[in-house]
Formats: structure tokens, C-alpha cells, sequence
């Protein structure tokens, strides 16, 4: 599947400093963190970014400041990947390519939790041809990440998701956060659904961040979303989706 076609990004960062994908990874590159999600309007992110107190800036490639992101996500035919997410086991883990529309690069990346919670991302680049499929040497990485022997048995392409994000670095905390539009996610069986809305996500080394703070300050509370996992319980109601039904009824 190609990138859609997308409007131009609402998200305001005239204010913030431009920073290259190496100086946002010196401030924060936070492969271990806490992660906070939230789905709000446009015009609430954009008076978050005027308002909250930071040092920002604002990563920018190639002279953007937003950028088409697709993702595929793995899963076994039973989607016990899924099944995992949803009845909330610890440890577990979920597997993804994605590419880079503004470079055309990929990488491999699985992302742990382990029992308490702490979200781990390891990744690999990957070449853009085989981001639809996991070759041997992807499968030997996730097993080696997950740590077990055949984790990646079975795996194939579930799920394909498309947004523009947008990312933002406070230098003084070291914390960060994303803004997620035009979110479109596709199933194995080529059906849709989409959010109209933004997808916030604040990712911090534990501590609530600046941007948490201003939120919670304006009554926005973090939610429970995947846009793997929750996409996928609203393309197909039979699956368990307690975890994510609030915010099902709510925003989808």
C-alpha cells in the first residue's frame, strides 16, 4: 500500500526551533519510557504548544515539519499478539516496520513491556522492499529481542496504519511529545477506519512532562489507544476490547 494523500498539517510550530533527527535523539531519544496517550482536537494541540512553559523545538527532515509515517504491524493468525494487549499479560510485545515517507527509509522495530509497565523500543533499519513481510534475519531480531526462541513463528501482516505526525522536544526535561493527524488504518481484509482527531503522545523517562502537565491542567486526561490494537477491535467487534472500550465509544 502507498502513502494516502493528506491535507496540510493544523499543528503550529512556528514558535519552536528546528532540530535534525540527530540533535532531537541527543535531547530525547527515550527507547525506555513511560508513554501517555490523549486524543484531542487540532486546535487544543496547537494551544498546548503556544501556551506550555519549554524549551521546544521541533524536529524537521528535509525541510518538514510533519511527516507521512506508515506502519505494518505483525501478528499470528489467532492474533495472539492482540489477545495479549487486550487481556493486558505482561510481559509482552508488538512488532512493526515502518517506513519514513520524507526519507524513504524503514526501520524494524519491536516495542516490550515488561511487568511493570515500562514501555522498551529496540529497532533496525530495514530495507523499504520488505516492510509487507519479515524476512529471516527480522524474525532472528525479534526473537532476540523478546528473548524466546520462535517468538516471531507465525508472524504476518495484520494491519497497516497511515498519519502524519508531527514531533516535539522539550531540551530542558529531555521528554517528548507527538501529534498524530490524518490517522487511516487498514486491516487483511483491505477495511478501514479512520479518526478525524489528533492523537497525542507524550513519552518521558517516568515523570510527567511539561506537556502532561498543561493537559491535565485543561482536564485532558490520558486513554487507552492502540492504533494497532484498538483500530483493530473496531474493524472487528467479535475481538475481547474491554481495555480499549471507552475509548471506542467515545472517539470512534
Amino acid at each position: 500500500m502507498g502513502f494516502i494523500p493528506t491535507e496540510k498539517s493544523a499543528i503550529k510550530t512556528e514558535r519552536l526551533t528546528r532540530l535534525s533527527l540527530d540533535e532531537m535523539n541527543a535531547f530525547a531519544s527515550l527507547q525506555t519510557r513511560t508513554d501517555r496517550k490523549y486524543i484531542i482536537q487540532n486546535t487544543t494541540c496547537n494551544r498546548l504548544i503556544k501556551e506550555v512553559d519549554i524549551k521546544g523545538g521541533v524536529l524537521d527532515l528535509n525541510g518538514k515539519r510533519s511527516t507521512m509515517y506508515q506502519s505494518i504491524y505483525f501478528d499470528t493468525p489467532d492474533l495472539d499478539i492482540y489477545k495479549d494487549a487486550a487481556y493486558r499479560r505482561r510481559p509482552r510485545f508488538k512488532a512493526r516496520t515502518r517506513l519514513y515517507q520524507n526519507t524513504n527509509t524503514a526501520m524494524l522495530e519491536v516495542k516490550t513491556k515488561d511487568g511493570r509497565g515500562k514501555t522498551v523500543k529496540k529497532r533496525t533499519p530495514y530495507e523499504v522492499k520488505n516492510t509487507n513481510h519479515l524476512t529471516n534475519n527480522a524474525k532472528a531480531f525479534i526473537d532476540g529481542v523478546v528473548g524466546i526462541t520462535g517468538a516471531s513463528h507465525n508472524l504476518q501482516a495484520t494491519l497497516t496504519s497511515q498519519y502524519q505526525r508531527t514531533t516535539i522536544v522539550d531540551q530542558l526535561t529531555k521528554t517528548r511529545m507527538t501529534c498524530d493527524e490524518f490517522l487511516v488504518c487498514t486491516d487483511w481484509e483491505n477495511r478501514s477506519v479512520t479518526l478525524p482527531m489528533c492523537i497525542l503522545e507524550t513519552k518521558s523517562s517516568g515523570q510527567p512532562s511539561p506537556f502532561d502537565k498543561w493537559l491535565w491542567e485543561n482536564k485532558k486526561r490520558p486513554i487507552s489507544i492502540s492504533k494497532y490494537c484498538t483500530t483493530l477491535a473496531v474493524l472487528h467487534p467479535d475481538l475481547p476490547a474491554n481495555k480499549w472500550h471507552q475509548t471506542i465509544k467515545t472517539f470512534f
